[in-house]
């Protein structure tokens, strides 16, 4: 997740310093027999490899002081930025593998190709990204600041109010990919003025990248029941990004679990899209459903969705860990107005220019007109079904869909419409 569901794939822009890449590879060849083989890749796979380059000015060799760099600074920088917690993993996830390929057999990828295309990349970092000896990781709280006490309450609450959208809490603010990509750039840079050139590439929330196993092992906490990443202190409230660096840097030490006996993520989810503790079949993830899934919401699940209209916080909602999450430090994560909790006649009126006006900066702006009016055409159905008290509108709004241009639109317009109860004879 960049958010921990991590349905999405952000972009990554590239950059090149053949002078610096070559110097940093060769200062790595040179000290090999301290720190292990440094597999030098081909012309393209360096290529592919530098995000970016920073060349220390200061610096009379490309030797970086590894051991002159201490976690307490590279702690202190991070929080500087606004990360709630740094740590260091290694790039041997091969026991990850079995557990891999099992759930891309089972299809629990859904419709999310790319997740099988990449292979075992995803548990492999140095193929990935050829070069790559260590990751630093990094996790970002995203609760926003005006959030009050029973929280997970009030969250709960807005579920049983059906004529308006929810929206999940990670997605009220700015888009996250952008806010931790610019700031783990940045963190990078300011590694390389510390050791000198630096080869790297940031990832948040960016295929394939196995981002909640790097989490776990470097010690940003353990892996929940409903498979996201819960701290003691901090819930599981909170993104994850990483820095794929061509230095060894020492790993920070796992933690313990601390689920117990605990089922309540399991228990709650709408879908029963947990399968097992810690399997999540994403075909029947709201989460998945509508924002990754861009066709026709089988028709089964529907119901089942309520009113949620981008992402579903129930199984955090629930989780006893989370009355620790700690607000985000950045008001870029404060809530934005007229987003979540809308009339969801409303949020149907919308065309596709309002949709894009007021979602700028948004991570749901990346679902696109279609999917928003999609979803909220299945919340709008769920709502008339239970005869709320906006449903002379909701019909409206729904009726002035049925000539939409897109057929996904108009069929579930056309499946909402009918759950408008039967009225009985005489």
């Amino acid at each position: 997740m960049a958010h921990q569901r991590g349905f999405t794939c952000a972009q990554i822009s590239l950059q090149t310093d053949k002078s610096i890449a070559q110097e940093r590879l060769a200062g790595q060849l040179l000290r090999k027999g301290l720190r292990g083989v440094f597999i030098r890749p081909v012309q393209e796979q360096m290529r592919s490899f530098y995000n970016h380059s920073v060349n220390n000015p200061k610096a009379q060799t490309s030797t970086p002081d590894v051991a002159a760099l201490s976690m307490a600074q590279l702690q202190t920088w991070g929080q500087e930025l606004g990360f709630s917690q740094i740590g260091v993993a290694g790039v041997d996830l091969h026991s990850a593998e079995a557990g891999l390929l099992a759930w891309l057999e089972a299809g629990f990828h859904g419709g999310m190709d790319y997740m099988q295309r990449h292979g075992l990349k995803r548990a492999r970092p140095a193929e990935l990204v050829p070069g790559t000896i260590s990751v630093i990781t990094a996790r970002m709280d995203y609760l926003p600041r005006s959030t009050p006490p029973g929280w997970q309450t009030i969250e709960m609450g807005r579920l049983q109010r059906p004529g308006t959208g929810t929206v999940a809490l990670y997605a009220r603010g700015r888009d996250y990919h952008k806010v931790l990509r610019n700031r783990l750039q940045t963190l990078a840079e300011r590694l390389a003025v510390h050791l000198g050139p630096l080869g790297h590439r940031v990832f948040t929330d960016s295929a394939p990248v196995l981002e909640a196993e790097l989490a776990t092992r470097s010690g940003l906490g353990w892996r929940g029941k409903h498979t996201l990443v819960l701290h003691r202190e901090a819930g599981s409230l909170f993104f994850l990004g990483e820095i794929f660096i061509d230095v060894a840097l020492a790993p920070t030490p796992p933690v313990e679990p601390h689920c117990g006996v605990c089922s309540a993520c399991i228990d709650v989810c709408p879908t029963q899209a947990i399968v097992a503790p810690y399997q999540l079949d994403a075909r029947r993830c709201i989460s998945y459903l509508t924002i990754e899934h861009a066709g026709s919401i089988d028709v089964p699940l529907r119901p089942l969705m309520g009113n949620r209209i981008y992402g579903c916080d129930d199984c955090q909602s629930v989780c006893p860990w989370n009355k620790y999450a700690r607000t985000s430090r950045l008001p870029d994560f404060d809530e934005r107005a007229g987003l979540n909790g809308q009339s969801l006649a409303h949020l149907l009126s919308w065309s596709e220019a309002e949709f894009l006006q007021r979602t700028e900066g948004s991570a749901i702006r990346r679902i696109g007109h279609v999917r928003w009016l999609r979803n909220a055409a299945v919340a709008a159905g769920n709502a008339l079904r239970m005869g709320d008290a906006g449903a002379s509108a909701l019909r409206d709004a729904l009726l002035a869909r049925l000539g939409h241009d897109s057929e996904i639109v108009r069929e579930h317009a056309q499946w909402a419409l009918a759950q408008i109860p039967m009225q009985a004879d005489g």
